[in-house]
């Protein structure tokens, strides 16, 4: 649990996240209790504990993870006891203005109940010698157990392992989702995927699984040598540094830009052809700005695209997913960098913070 934001680093030392007993209220009508198996951490929880964005505390982290239906609130449930399923950080109501854009907004309902670190049917069912805790968008996955809102989750089938289908409640989504949903390029257009964490690299997996559709060359940038390399593991064409793209003129018809600091952001515009799109999905400072030229994308016909969750609808995004992960199109489990305990997670926000590794995942045995 998070007692504190914005503790200084290295936070293995100022250790801001607590691990404690908490009680958790028995399911409403139309809410689940999971079983968590795997958590994957996220640059988003990060900028929680850091400060960058800014929540309710004390509040139970953890927004990416996957786990199985224990039990349902009373008047039951398409989901059966016993099921897997994925949680998203994103519930939608599917009656809103939001929720009727098809992914382009995000659920009003939604979004209401995540700032204000409760369910989207309302308050919270976690607390501590009588004190509420608040949930993390909706899901509290780093912990045994959570009690979660039925329009949070996505039921997976057993063959998809935990930890695959917690990164497909996020990553996936999100870079997946900026590449196909928002950018959507077509044939013989370049991609072109600015910051390689969990979120830019699954945006290189799903750019390289439309290598074969669209002949498309995929460009991986980002300053750390270690993620270039993997980048070309995983299926990038080329790769370069921030430096290197500027230094040589290189662009791209479809930039993601998923590093969620100004300096990647001007990166992936300035690298964005004429007529091309830059989807922007990074969580930076709510007091960032950028500088980017109106002319250049007026005289370019260049556009810029803001890309919440990927533009996804889960219940529709997740199953495609899993078929492309079946057919061996999408290897999700590539993204795992590291199992680790929930006795680790400080220690775990610092590797988080200095760049190593994609998705460090909490397993829960």
């Amino acid at each position: 649990m998070l007692e504190r934001i914005g503790d200084p680093a290295p936070f293995a030392d100022s250790e801001p996240i607590v691990i404690d007993e908490l009680e958790l209220g028995e399911p409403r009508p139309g809410e689940l209790l999971v079983r968590i198996e795997a958590a994957g951490l996220c640059h988003s929880d990060l900028s929680v504990v850091d400060g960058n964005r800014v929540r309710p505390v004390p509040m139970l982290l953890g927004h990416e993870a996957a786990g199985r239906v224990e039990r349902i609130g009373p008047g039951g449930s398409d989901l059966a006891v016993g099921q897997r399923v994925v949680m998203t950080f994103l519930p939608r109501c599917g009656a809103c203005e939001g929720c009727a854009t098809d992914g382009k907004t995000p659920c009003v309902p939604g979004s209401v109940a995540n700032n204000a670190g409760e369910l989207l049917g309302g308050g919270r069912r976690l607390s501590r010698d009588g004190q509420a805790v608040h949930h993390h968008l909706g899901v509290s996955g780093f912990a045994t157990h959570a009690v979660v809102d039925r329009r949070s989750v996505v039921p997976v089938d057993d063959d998809v392992p935990p930890e695959v289908a917690a990164v497909l409640g996020c990553a996936v989504l999100t870079g997946g989702g900026a590449l196909l949903n928002s950018a959507k390029p077509g044939p013989g257009d370049r991609i072109m995927v600015v910051g390689l964490g969990g979120v830019g690299m699954a945006a290189v997996l799903a750019a390289a699984s439309l290598r074969a559709e669209l002949g498309s060359e995929v460009i991986a940038v980002d300053t750390l040598p270690e993620k270039l390399t993997l980048a070309t593991e995983l299926g990038a064409t080329q790769v370069y540094t921030p430096a290197e793209v500027a230094e040589r003129g290189i662009v791209a018809e479809a930039v993601v830009e998923a590093a969620g600091n100004v300096r990647a952001f001007e990166t992936a515009a300035a690298a964005t052809a004429a007529g091309g799109t830059t989807v922007t999905v990074g969580l930076p400072n709510p007091e960032a700005r950028a500088s980017i030229s109106p002319l250049a994308l007026v005289a370019g016909g260049r556009s810029i695209v803001g890309s919440y969750l990927g533009s996804a609808v889960p219940a529709r995004d997740i199953p495609e997913y899993v078929r492309m992960w079946r057919s061996g199109r999408l290897p999700v489990e590539r993204l795992v960098s590291a199992r680790i305990g929930l006795d680790e997670i400080n220690h775990a926000m610092d590797e988080l913070a200095a760049g190593h590794g994609l998705r460090q995942v909490i397993v829960f045995d």
